[in-house]
C-alpha cells in the first residue's frame, strides 16, 4: 500500500470573516496550501508551527497524543482553522505537530468532510460528488 497526499488549503475563519463584514482586503485573509499525507490512524488535522504561525491561529490548549511507535507527548491544540479539500471544507482545531513533522489529515477531517481513503489507489475521493453525506441515528 502507498501513502495518500492531498493538497489542502488552509485559512484563518476569523479573517475571512472580517473580510465579509466589510473590513479590510480578501488579500488580508491568511492562508496557506500545504502537501498533507492522509493519516486514517490519525484522529485530527495536525500542522506544523511555522504554518500554524503564519494563519495566526491561537493556541486553545494541550492534548496527549500517541505516536505509532507508541510514544506520548503533550502537543498544543490552535484553531480554528478552516480546511478545504477540493470543493468540501469544515472549521476544526489542529495539533500542532513537532518540527520536522509532516502535515496530517486525520479522521475528522476524513469523516466530516466524507472522504474515502482508497490506499490500493493512492486517492483520495469523496463517497458522493455534490456534498457529504453524514449519517445521523
Amino acid at each position: 500500500m502507498g501513502e495518500i497526499n492531498a493538497s489542502v488549503v488552509l485559512e484563518n475563519p476569523g479573517d475571512r470573516d472580517h473580510f465579509r463584514r466589510g473590513y479590510g482586503q480578501e488579500s488580508d485573509v491568511r492562508r496557506s496550501t500545504v502537501d498533507a499525507i492522509v493519516d486514517t490512524g490519525a484522529v485530527m488535522l495536525v500542522l506544523l508551527q511555522n504554518v500554524v504561525e503564519r494563519l495566526g491561529l491561537e493556541q486553545r490548549g494541550t492534548v496527549m497524543v500517541t505516536y505509532a511507535d507508541e510514544r506520548q507527548d503533550e502537543r498544543p491544540i490552535a484553531g480554528p482553522v478552516t480546511v478545504w479539500i477540493g470543493n468540501r471544507s469544515l472549521n476544526t482545531d489542529c495539533i500542532v505537530g513537532p518540527p520536522l513533522s509532516e502535515p496530517l489529515i486525520g479522521q475528522v477531517v476524513l469523516e466530516t468532510l466524507d472522504l474515502i481513503a482508497d490506499c490500493a489507489n493512492r486517492t483520495l475521493e469523496p463517497r458522493f460528488p455534490d456534498y457529504p453525506l453524514l449519517k445521523l441515528k
